[in-house]
């Protein structure tokens, strides 16, 4: 594993920290968004913010987090695959950015160009996405605040076998 300064370490957590709080925030504006085409709102102009908003700061904003977190890990002392609670948030984040580049931009972009057309059944996915998303974003902030599980067990033979798991 490469060392690198505490400086730096430090400059990853907190790029990590902003770039995910700017998806939160991002993805909880597309929430009341939706929300509010549910509640009346034009969704004539609603909607092609939404698209605007999904496409200019939701995506990259995802793959940012995605690549800076895979980034934070191997740089640092807690390592892709040695714990627990690492490799869960590598798998949601994973998940959540394939289901926001390959699904719901599209749908958000759909929505954004067919306006009021968009029939009701879509509408509801609108909504539906950004709250789960929201969800699966607090659950990967909690197991980064309370790291649970500890490590994973090292494959026997390797020179990870025999060190202590309490780090």
């Amino acid at each position: 594993m490469p060392r690198i300064r505490p400086s730096t370490r430090k400059a990853l957590l907190t790029l990590h920290l902003v770039t995910s709080l700017g998806w939160l925030g991002t993805d909880l504006v597309l929430l009341t968004l939706g929300i509010a085409v549910q509640r009346g709102a034009d969704p004539g102009v609603v909607y092609p913010v939404t698209a605007l908003v999904g496409t200019v700061l939701f995506a990259p904003l995802s793959v940012l987090v995605w690549l800076i977190g895979v980034a934070s890990s191997l740089l640092t002392p807690w390592g892709l695959l040695r714990h627990r609670w690492v490799l869960v948030k590598l798998v949601l984040t994973t998940v959540m950015v394939g289901l926001v580049l390959f699904l719901l931009v599209p749908n958000l972009r759909h929505a954004g160009a067919v306006g009021a057309a968009l029939p009701t059944r879509d509408r509801a996915d609108l909504v539906i996405a950004p709250a789960v998303s929201t969800s699966l974003m607090i659950i990967a902030t909690v197991l980064s605040t309370y790291k649970p599980w500890g490590r994973r067990p090292a494959p026997a033979g390797t020179a990870l076998a025999g060190r202590s798991r309490t780090t």
